[in-house]
């Protein structure tokens, strides 16, 4: 059962064409948190920031997932243009790039978004990992060949990727409606308005041309998307998918930002 639950998480985060930043990716968090094979409940039956228990999240709550029939139809929609559209093409991306590079174009994409990383460790009260992020960028784009390998790690510098979603919860920003929109990642209010404000922070977007940053969206959605195929076929198969995306999300996301601020400096 723990086998679904990270990639269950990579594979939500990652189905619309434009997704959010990697921080909403977190190995750790994603490791304790999870959902049956078929979109069940999630084990412990824990809260999650508020909202009822996993097991009822199944079932519709007008405090916490308001535009269930909406968010579903609209799910339904991503299904299917994933199955037509993004599919196919990582499919064929996947036979034809090897595994290491797609692994070097994940932590090289990772690597681009050290402004935001910086900015919500200092606005969360944290500047020896915003410096420590600093430390990160600076030997990976080097040494690390434009972070295409993580050699910050060898020198026992470890990552502290923060959002601006979360950054916000720690100030008491409440998590707001679940929101499932066309061609975009599951999020909530919260986690959308901050994915708008960490987008913002992309020097590259002031400082290359448009397409320079849409070309780095677009080819790493295929990466996450061939990196995580068999996930997507998971889904696919699953009895309730939508339920099963919505719990996962949530409670990690929960989880994050409870481990958020237990960190110190």
């Amino acid at each position: 059962m723990r086998t679904l639950r990270l990639p269950l998480l990579f594979l939500l985060l990652h189905l619309g064409l434009f997704h959010p930043a990697h921080s909403q990716v977190d190995a750790g968090a994603a490791a304790t948190g999870g959902v049956t094979a078929g979109g069940g409940p999630v084990s412990g039956g824990e809260r999650v920031d508020g909202a009822p228990r996993s097991e009822e999240l199944t079932t519709r709550d007008r405090h916490y997932d308001p535009f269930e029939r909406f968010n579903d139809r609209i799910f339904e929609f991503n299904l299917g243009f994933d199955r037509v559209v993004l599919k196919p093409v990582a499919l064929t991306y996947a036979a034809v790039v090897p595994l290491s590079v797609q692994t070097g174009i994940r932590r090289a994409v990772g690597n681009l978004d050290v402004v935001r990383k910086v900015v919500n460790n200092v606005l969360q009260g944290k500047p020896v990992k915003a410096g420590r992020e600093v430390a990160r960028f600076a030997i990976n784009s080097t040494v690390g060949i434009a972070g295409i390998f993580d050699m910050s790690r060898k020198f026992g510098l470890e990552p502290s990727d923060q959002d601006m979603g979360l950054t916000l919860g720690l100030y008491g920003f409440s998590h707001g409606a679940y929101l499932v929109l066309p061609l975009l990642p599951v999020t909530t209010v919260r986690d959308g308005l901050g994915t708008v404000a960490d987008s913002l922070m992309n020097p590259l977007g002031y400082f290359t041309p448009f397409y320079v940053p849409l070309t780095i969206r677009i080819t790493d959605t295929m990466n996450e998307r061939a990196l995580n195929r068999m996930v997507y076929d998971q889904l696919e198969r699953s009895i309730d998918p939508y339920g099963a995306a919505r719990n996962v999300y949530l409670q990690v996301r929960q989880q994050k930002l409870e481990a958020a601020r237990a960190a110190g400096l």
